[in-house]
């Protein structure tokens, strides 16, 4: 039974995604668990009261787990009332089953990647753009690209960089003056440290790494990392790292140095275009027609219009 079937008095005896966990006391010193599931249709909350030491154990955020309640209704919502919560292998489940995906399917992802990979002439970008994509494989294609914001979901890095290879052949298209594989290369590689810094588990949160070195200096590394193992020592090597480096456009945006080659340049307007697009897109899908959104943060505090024009 999904979440959104999930009606008053219903019993659960399915396997869960752990997305957030806090303990507590009662007051009569009884441990108690509130534990947030989720599956891909949506999250509820849950009570374990008299929580057990194997409970605690298992119990972890990120983790499936065999859940047995029953749904009860408080304050007007409905809410799990635990009986008792079992390890679960996961090992042969489809996580799609317990994420939020985006609008295309892994393998979709995987044929525009490999596509623009392949179309790489240049041999000494193509040999580093294949290595991590080989060695990586699994995080790139599970990791989002986000905690929030934009493609914050399960397969969102490879989504982003599927919907910025698009913008960028367009871009090649129109302006054929820009070296197509320093910016394919870029695309591919410029948030790839993502999988280091949120790590690519089912539930996105920010690493140790992540918060004390972030994604832009991870990315350039593994570029840099992977070109002295394959024994590449060429001017390409440092085009790469500067796009990574200078990928957000502005020292204030988290740039470490300013795009000084053009594709660099192109590089940022493609991600800041796609990044953008998708949040104001998310936003108004939470609003009716003919209303404004909530203002968005991450948009200089702006709010958009949901028109019905056709």
């Amino acid at each position: 039974m999904k979440i959104n079937e999930l009606v008053n008095k219903s019993i659960v005896n399915d396997p869960l995604l752990v997305v957030g966990c806090k303990g507590g006391v009662t007051n009569a010193n009884s441990p108690y668990l509130s534990i947030t599931f989720r599956d891909n249709t949506g999250t509820i909350e849950g009570k374990l009261w008299d929580v057990k030491d194997y409970q605690a154990e298992i119990v972890k955020v990120g983790q499936l787990v065999m859940v047995k309640a029953e749904t009860i209704s408080y304050r007007n919502q409905l809410q799990l009332k635990v009986i008792d919560v079992q390890p679960f292998d996961s090992s042969d489940i489809d996580m799609s089953e317990f994420v939020m995906t985006g609008p295309y399917t892994q393998q979709q992802l995987r044929n525009c990647i490999e596509e623009n990979i392949h179309s790489i002439n240049n041999q000494d970008i193509f040999r580093i753009v294949s290595d991590i994509f080989r060695t990586y494989d699994k995080e790139i294609y599970s990791s989002a690209a986000a905690v929030r914001n934009h493609h914050e979901y399960y397969g969102g890095l490879a989504t982003h960089i599927c919907s910025m290879l698009r913008l960028a052949n367009m871009m090649i298209e129109n302006y054929p003056y820009l070296n197509r594989d320093l910016l394919i290369a870029g695309v591919l590689l410029h948030d790839v440290g993502k999988i280091v810094e949120l790590g690519s588990g089912t539930v996105s949160e920010y690493t140790l790494e992540g918060k004390l070195i972030g994604h832009i200096s991870i990315s350039q590394t593994i570029v840099k990392e992977t070109a002295d193992k394959l024994g590449i020592d060429s001017e390409v090597v440092v085009l790469l790292r500067h796009m990574i480096l200078a990928h957000h456009g502005e020292h204030e945006f988290g740039s470490p140095v300013l795009p000084a080659i053009i594709e660099a340049e192109a590089l940022h307007f493609i991600d800041d275009i796609d990044a953008k697009m998708t949040m104001i897109e998310k936003e108004l899908n939470n609003v009716p027609a003919k209303e404004f959104t909530q203002r968005c943060f991450a948009l200089e505090n702006r709010s958009f219009y949901n028109h019905n024009i056709k």
